[in-house]
């Protein structure tokens, strides 16, 4: 099995290799650290896994994501995040992801997301499940969920006090079109500024 492993931070990335190689031995892992990297991986190479982080520099892991399925890249694709379940993990399976793994929950839930995905199935967490039973035939409960994935990441980042130089330079984006991102959040959730995007994120058990 050959699996590419995208996360910015180092650590992690060794985290993840560890626990594929004790659980899959004859796995074969290489690493990237930026969604750029990552898209020109999936697209050189052929993989049997890719594990995708969703906050990383130039493009995020939902965007990868979206492009390798709009290129007919069938390839099992895990995404692995610092955000709870709720936040993201409907936004990626329709997106096409093949599971939605926890950064908290890794360990386990990481090596049984891999055998379920290399079955050809979804790997749904019962927490997933939970949150998959309550949204069906439902109109969305709370207003953030009308935002892009991209919004939706500069809020977070906003709300945990980086500055719009801090997040653009992270994220490998000027500083005007976070400012633009920025602007679209307050607009769409009816807010003022940095601070009542702290308070709604609070608020809404997304921090």
């Amino acid at each position: 099995m050959k699996a590419l492993i995208a996360d910015d931070h180092p650590i992690v990335r060794k985290g993840i290799v560890q626990l594929l190689k004790d659980a899959f031995p004859k796995i074969l892992t290489e690493e990237v650290s930026s969604g750029i990297d990552a898209v020109k991986k999936i697209n050189q190479e052929k993989w049997d896994l890719i594990v995708l982080d969703i906050s990383m520099p130039g493009r995020n892991g939902i965007d990868v994501l979206k492009q390798a399925r709009n290129s007919g890249i069938k390839t099992p694709i895990l995404i692995l995040s610092m955000q709870a379940e709720e936040h993201y993990a409907l936004r990626t399976l329709k997106a096409g992801a093949s599971g939605y793994v926890s950064k908290e929950s890794a360990g386990d839930e990481l090596v049984k997301a891999v055998e379920k995905v290399m079955e050809g199935k979804k790997y749904i967490s019962p927490k997933v499940s939970e949150i998959l039973a309550e949204s069906l035939g439902e109109e969305p409960e709370f207003i953030h969920e009308k935002l892009s994935d991209r919004e939706m990441e500069i809020m977070m980042l906003i709300a945990s006090g980086k500055a719009v130089s801090v997040i653009a330079r992270e994220l490998s984006l000027s500083v005007s079109t976070v400012s633009t991102y920025r602007l679209r959040v307050l607009e769409k959730l009816h807010l003022q500024n940095n601070a009542e995007i702290l308070r709604y994120v609070f608020e809404n058990g997304l921090a």
